[in-house]
């Protein structure tokens, strides 16, 4: 009988040892599509979201001037809302004018569902601001996979109704970050 359930033992670790491979190969495909996937699937995050921007979103600073305490006057804001998704490591200069250098640096999605890259340049008294348009792709290069986990919170804390969608996007973010959200 010794042999037998030495056998059986040995079946079983192989058995276990195969699905082990199996699974750890189809979470490894299944992680590949995601990634090769990620900016579709943050641009189908964006178009679901650009609705609730209006109410939730903010008025981010166009221009404005300081005074000698260092606080700002006659500011002037972007007519749309947007929503911050991530902040990144400043560019050198900005893309409109190299002599001015970028102090903060921001991905922001707007109304509409796009996505801009938002540069504050500071002189000491004026405060201005450059919006450079950025694809999806491109977001998640600069600013990492912050922007889909902020993405899906606004959508989390803002969708009603949308249960289904936000199960899902829970799931794929979690499997993005290797946790549950």
């Amino acid at each position: 009988m010794d042999e037998i359930e030495a056998g059986f033992e040995k079946l079983k670790q192989k058995i276990e040892e195969s699905q082990s491979e199996k699974t750890q190969e189809k979470i490894a495909g299944l992680s590949e599509q995601i990634k090769e996937n990620d900016a579709k699937l943050l641009s189908r995050m964006a178009k679901s979201a650009a609705p609730m921007i209006k109410t939730i979103g903010l008025n981010m600073l166009k221009m404005g001037k300081q005074d000698t305490k260092g606080e700002l006057y006659d500011p002037m804001y972007y007519p749309k809302k947007m929503i911050i998704l991530g902040k990144a490591e400043s560019a050198a200069f900005r893309p409109d004018n190299p002599q001015k250098q970028v102090t903060d640096q921001f991905c922001v999605l707007s109304e509409e569902g796009k996505f801009f890259e938002l540069m504050y340049s500071d002189d000491g008294f004026l405060t201005d601001s450059y919006l450079n348009s950025i694809d999806a792709k491109t977001a998640i290069d600069q600013y990492g996979y912050d922007v889909l986990f902020m993405l899906y919170c606004a959508l989390r804390d803002y969708l009603e109704g949308e249960e289904a969608l936000i199960e899902a996007l829970e799931k794929v973010i979690g499997y993005v970050f290797a946790k549950k959200v």
